[in-house]
């Protein structure tokens, strides 16, 4: 039966599921060495993938040139906690399809939930696709939404209309940012699969397969990293995976309605996301945003209030 699983739990910054090890003694030319180690949390009882430094390089080098799909049947064998964060776009659907024919291969292996954050902005034909999605895979979806609202009515009542416009950064921060940090430390997550590709350019262009996010405590693994977006449509034809319908009005990279266009002849696939704009990411794998760092330093000078009183 399909699944769609709500939270709205507050867990602030505080995630970690998985660390590398930064050893100023350990050389990356040193031999291969790996293994689990107990997280920091006591919440949770999953051990921690420890990484070396040298042992990162070796994975990403052996990796580089594998099928994703190859890619995946390693980590799901690799990460415990292991999920899939998307918003459905082409890259993390042909993901889902391929995860869809491993599980059916390997039905005894442990199925790969979904986190969807849900801004309450996305086009109607995204929450379409979601709805397609879940029947044609019969995968659990976990939705996350930025806190104690539920619809864009109660979003506006509480931040006011286009905050997305008056401030960019509290926005990404409201709607994507804070669900995702709840996501992580509500599920336990341990890592993530995404669907970044080195050849949608900007800050994705030299990503590597796996990659540790210190931030957020997680591990980052981009399994389709080196195909093109002719390679991903060519996969979700031959396969006929569902896809937005936007895609076949000249949209290749769909996010919010108010943040994304059509992409013109020969432009970026992600020349219509924030079009006009320097902005490429929205905040979910950025480094620290400044209304992070903001909340952080606001959250500092109050405790010092505190402990000096």
């Amino acid at each position: 039966m399909n699944s769609l699983s709500r939270s709205q739990s507050s867990s602030g910054f505080s995630s970690p599921r998985s660390r590398s090890i930064s050893d100023a003694k350990i050389d990356d030319n040193a031999s291969v060495d790996s293994g689990f180690s107990l997280g920091n949390s006591s919440t949770h009882s999953t051990p921690l993938v420890s990484f070396t430094k040298g042992h990162l390089k070796h994975l990403n080098k052996t990796l580089e040139n594998m099928h994703p799909t190859d890619i995946l049947r390693f980590c799901k064998v690799l990460f415990p906690n292991l999920y899939q964060t998307t918003a459905f776009g082409l890259t993390g659907l042909a993901t889902i399809d391929m995860l869809a024919k491993i599980q059916a291969q390997s039905p005894g292996s442990a199925n790969t939930d979904l986190i969807f954050l849900d801004t309450l902005y996305h086009f109607q034909e995204t929450y379409e696709l979601v709805e397609r999605v879940k029947e044609r895979y019969n995968v659990r979806v976990h939705v996350f939404k930025p806190a104690e609202v539920d619809t864009v009515a109660q979003f506006e009542e509480m931040y006011g209309e286009k905050l997305y416009d008056i401030s960019a950064d509290l926005y990404d921060w409201v709607a994507k940012v804070e669900p995702q940090q709840r996501a992580y430390g509500d599920l336990g997550v341990a890592a993530v699969l995404t669907g970044r590709r080195r050849s949608q350019g900007g800050q994705r262009g030299d990503i590597p397969v796996i990659e540790i996010d210190e931030e957020r405590g997680i591990v980052k693994i981009n399994p389709l990293v080196n195909w093109s977006f002719k390679d991903v449509k060519s996969y979700i034809d031959e396969h006929k995976v569902p896809y937005n319908a936007l895609l076949d009005r000249g949209y290749k990279s769909v996010g919010d309605w108010h943040s994304t266009s059509p992409v013109g002849e020969g432009e970026d696939e992600r020349a219509g996301r924030w079009k006009g704009q320097e902005k490429t990411e929205c905040g979910i794998h950025n480094k620290k945003s400044r209304y992070a760092q903001f909340l952080e330093n606001a959250a500092r000078e109050e405790a010092q209030k505190v402990s000096a009183a």
